[in-house]
């Protein structure tokens, strides 16, 4: 009855192989699906019991949640809440954890997390209703099982998001892609997104340097974070987002987005010079510059020279452009945000909503 805060994180990495869900994992443990039942029976009995609850959060519980969960909680809750997250990239077909008729209940809610798919036009429309109060923190996840199963076409187009902006000047968003193609990136990132934090992931499909530019142009005015990770299996030759351009488009982020305090990097060309300029572009704003040793490459220019260690010169003046001592991440696994995606989404979502 006193529950104010119910959080679920479920760790579905254990039972992921080669990047998809092992069913007959779940199918040995329960054969004829009994347990998930009473599983979400009981989940539905702790909303259904809820007299103070205002914070909701569910991630990745393989079930557990269903399109019907919410309906368990009464209106006075729903009315009151303030948070809530429902994530499961592993629904089949079009069914999602929220529909907009459920969302119209919960008129107190400051902070939403849903699969991008699952947040769609309408959704949008019933957040600007006079009735609901401002939401500040929207997070978004993009995963590719989703948009493969799902569809793009119902998300926000540009007007919703201005609309969204206008009913609150104080939302902002954070978005994380994972194995996104640029196709669907190019649709996804509309210009009015008060976008505050994007995280690429992928093992797959790399991001290309024309987004890179886009959200440097699009989201200068609010853009505080920048995650590039590539977990290749094929380390031969990581992809560089410079290629046939005159300027490199992370120096650009840097230049433009001038409130950036977080930019790490694994799995993609880092020129060390663009390192340099990026550390001096940005000075001692940027609190948070981690990029990965391999990631890091010297042009011909830079090696040649007999007097200077490259490796020493790269250390030396980032340091003395962020104002702060600095090195390489030796080793992928000390990077703050090596963690499997799902779980970092999570984590992330959860004190970008508390930071209201």
């Amino acid at each position: 009855r006193n529950l104010q805060k119910f959080s679920l994180f479920g760790d579905i990495s254990v039972l992921q192989q080669q990047g998809s869900l092992s069913n007959t994992y779940l199918s040995k443990v329960d054969p004829d699906g009994k347990k998930i039942k009473q599983i979400q029976q009981l989940f539905e009995e702790i909303l259904s019991n809820s007299r103070q609850l205002k914070w909701l959060s569910c991630g990745f519980m393989l079930e557990i949640v269903t399109p019907t969960s919410l309906s368990s909680l009464s209106n006075s809750i729903a009315n009151t809440m303030e948070h809530l997250s429902l994530l499961d990239n592993n629904i089949p077909g079009n069914s999602t954890l929220i529909t907009t008729v459920e969302l119209e209940r919960f008129v107190n809610l400051r902070s939403l997390a849903l699969d991008f798919c699952d947040f769609t036009a309408e959704m949008a429309r019933v957040l600007t209703d006079s009735n609901h109060v401002p939401l500040q923190r929207l997070s978004l996840l993009v995963h590719n099982v989703s948009v493969m199963h799902k569809s793009l076409d119902n998300m926000p187009n540009d007007e919703h998001w201005k609309a969204l902006s206008r009913k609150s000047t104080s939302l902002r968003v954070y978005i994380m892609a994972f194995d996104i193609k640029s196709e669907d990136m190019l649709k996804i990132l509309k210009p009015s997104i008060p976008l505050e934090r994007i995280h690429f992931d992928s093992y797959i499909t790399c991001v290309s340097g024309a987004i890179v530019d886009l959200i440097s142009r699009q989201y200068d005015k609010f853009l505080t974070h920048f995650i590039l990770m590539n977990d290749v299996i094929d380390t031969s030759g990581f992809p560089d987002l410079s290629d046939n351009r005159n300027e490199d488009p992370l120096v650009l982020l840097a230049w433009r987005c001038t409130k950036l305090s977080l930019l790490a990097i694994h799995g993609y060309t880092v020129w060390a010079h663009n390192l340099i300029a990026i550390a001096r572009l940005r000075g001692s704003d940027l609190k948070v510059l981690e990029v990965t040793e391999e990631s890091i490459d010297f042009d011909q220019g830079e090696l040649a020279d007999q007097d200077v260690d490259p490796v020493h010169n790269l250390i030396e003046q980032v340091s003395l452009g962020l104002g702060q001592p600095w090195h390489a991440v030796m080793d992928i696994e000390s990077l703050s945000v090596f963690t499997e995606p799902n779980r970092h989404f999570y984590r992330e979502m959860q004190s970008f909503s508390e930071d209201i």
